[in-house]
């Protein structure tokens, strides 16, 4: 394994490695890796000839208010992990690598990027398709792999990439739980007992609307979902709606594949959760 500081030279060995025919997987994350990570790490070691998983915690998808300066950072036990995980390169650059003080070039997906979290985080998804955008060109990436917890995230990833012809295909990776149900975030690090063991709520929740999104209406689920999730003690809604898997349209009586989505405040940390709903 080989750790690369510089854009440049990320992109030189990757080229490379693009002439020589190796199949190149990109794992994008902002480190703090846990158990989800590795099992993306895990599809592409299983699908490419070289894995490449980023560390860059980006500083341009985080709002003036919000934990950039307090995101948790574990670089020395990321790089074990990674080993661990026969990982070919971790790339790693500073910000200063990443973003110039004289960067101007931002990247809108209109209407996605304006809903659900992005209404609670206006910057955010700029953000998130810029650096993404940069890491496909930087690393040549065949593959990249993205976790289903971020939904959003997700569609708007595919949106960007078919609507600027990249020829990186987006791999959706299922959403992994601890045994408890809570999906695994570098952010449940910020979790008092008593408020992870609150959170444990969230999942079971939407569990329950999946199963009576069966044989109810849309709006019965919807709303009893969201009168349950009130009920968590020292918890704050931000949005929890009932939306289209193709485009994240608001679902209606016609939707047959749906996504329950969420985000909660338990006390300061705001997790993100989801669950896929079929007729």
């Amino acid at each position: 394994m080989k750790a690369i500081k510089d854009t440049l030279q990320m992109q030189k060995i990757a080229f490379k490695h693009l002439k020589d025919g190796d199949k190149i997987g990109l794992v994008p994350t902002m480190g703090a890796l846990h158990n989800g990570h590795v099992s993306l790490i895990e599809k592409s070691i299983k699908n490419d000839d070289i894995t490449i998983v980023s560390i860059f915690v980006n500083p341009i998808q985080f709002g003036s208010d919000e934990d950039y300066l307090k995101y948790p950072r574990h670089l020395k036990k990321d790089l074990e992990i990674c080993k661990k995980n026969h990982v070919d390169y971790v790339f790693m650059p500073s910000v200063n690598n990443m973003f110039s003080q004289a960067y101007k070039t931002f990247v809108e997906v209109e209407v996605l990027q304006s809903m659900m979290c992005g209404a609670f985080r206006p910057v955010y998804f700029r953000g998130v398709a810029t650096v993404v955008l940069k890491l496909f060109n930087i690393s040549c990436a065949d593959r990249a792999y993205f976790g289903m917890k971020d939904f959003q995230q997700l569609k708007i990833i595919e949106k960007m990439t078919k609507d600027l012809n990249f020829r990186t295909k987006i791999v959706p990776c299922p959403i992994v739980r601890e045994k408890s149900g809570l999906a695994l975030s570098s952010r449940n690090s910020y979790l008092s007992d008593e408020e992870k063991l609150l959170s444990l709520n969230i999942s079971k929740i939407l569990k329950e609307a999946a199963k009576e999104f069966k044989n109810k209406t849309l709006n019965v689920v919807e709303k009893k979902a969201v009168n349950k999730l009130k009920k968590i003690p020292n918890s704050r809604i931000d949005y929890a709606e009932i939306v289209s898997v193709k485009d994240l349209s608001p679902a209606d009586k016609n939707t047959k594949k749906a996504v329950f989505a969420v985000a909660v405040w338990i006390g300061k940390t705001r997790l993100i959760d989801n669950t896929k709903m079929t007729k």
